[in-house]
């Protein structure tokens, strides 16, 4: 199939593209680990040309559309924020990096940023953009699961409020870095612990820290499983994160962007609080959102 344009989604760890053909079919799809954090400045063109350098036609330079971490201080160029209240992924305020491969006409979707409180988000604009795509009228809260969670309101077709919450990240260190490496691990698992640990996080949120050790404790004089130290782990987490974000979820519909595992604990862990979600797959969102800021490229030119 004759490529069209390239969608890319290039975040901290990962770059993932996908050649579109005339017909707006996927002709090609390819990922690499080249991700932002692992590049300098001059390392961008060619990471993203040996992934897509062979899908580029000859003689004509090629829109190449990309959200994310690729326009962040750090990445190719620095695209500034959008400041919230604000439609998502504009095609008006994207930022071109200098190429010299003169096939390539590169587009870098703006992130957000809110002001008051302060708070930033790069690449999940694009996937709110594709569900508002998708559902034009969406009128709710979006909970795209991460390193850095977002919860986001979104009102007649700009999103209003966001906050991020570390949550992934906590739990990363936690389980690797902390004192709390000798007792997680695995894959085991309980649903059982899970769902208390989920009940007092939000509960009791400031206990966190004590709760925390009394995992370790547990596991040396209570016989704490591995499996059940994984779930108390995720849940305290989790749940503390729920306490923190109560206005966003409580009597709402939370649309999910399902990246996964991930996904499925937020959705347990809101069902568990009796919060009422819907799962929206990562890749369909994320390709309905570069695909409307394609289109407004489009507009733009004609």
């Amino acid at each position: 199939m004759s490529v069209d344009w390239i969608a890319v989604d290039w975040g901290t760890s990962n770059l993932r593209a996908w050649a579109i053909s005339r017909d707006g079919g996927i002709a090609h799809e390819a990922s690499s680990a080249s991700g932002m954090a692992k590049l300098a400045r001059d390392e961008f063109e060619p990471a993203l040309l040996a992934l897509i350098g062979g899908w580029l036609p000859a003689g004509r330079k090629t829109l190449v559309v990309a959200c994310g971490m690729v326009g962040a201080r750090q990445g190719w160029i620095e695209v500034p924020y959008n400041e919230a209240p604000c439609p998502p992924a504009s095609a008006q305020s994207a930022r071109s990096p200098q190429t010299n491969d003169t096939r390539l006409d590169v587009r870098i979707i703006a992130g957000v940023m809110q002001r008051d409180p302060a708070d930033v988000m790069r690449g999940e604009e694009t996937q709110i953009a594709g569900l508002l795509q998708k559902s034009p009228s969406f009128d709710g809260v979006i909970c795209l699961p991460g390193t850095h969670t977002k919860w986001v309101r979104v009102t007649g077709g700009k999103i209003v409020a966001f906050k991020s919450c570390m949550t992934g990240e906590v739990f990363g260190l936690l389980a690797t870095q902390s004192v709390l490496r000798f007792s997680v691990g695995g894959d085991g698992w309980d649903e059982k612990e899970y769902a208390e640990a989920v009940r007092a996080g939000l509960e009791r949120p400031e206990s966190f820290a004590s709760a925390l050790f009394s995992i370790r404790a547990s596991s040396l004089i209570a016989g704490l499983t591995q499996a059940a130290a994984n779930a108390r782990l995720s849940g305290l987490t989790i749940g503390t994160e729920l306490a923190a974000t109560r206005s966003y979820w409580n009597n709402h519909t939370v649309s999910i962007v399902d990246n996964g595992r991930q996904a499925a604990l937020y959705a347990g862990a809101l069902k568990i609080v009796g919060a009422t979600t819907a799962l929206l797959p990562a890749q369909d969102v994320t390709l309905a959102g570069l695909r409307a800021a394609h289109a407004n490229f489009v507009r733009e030119t004609t």
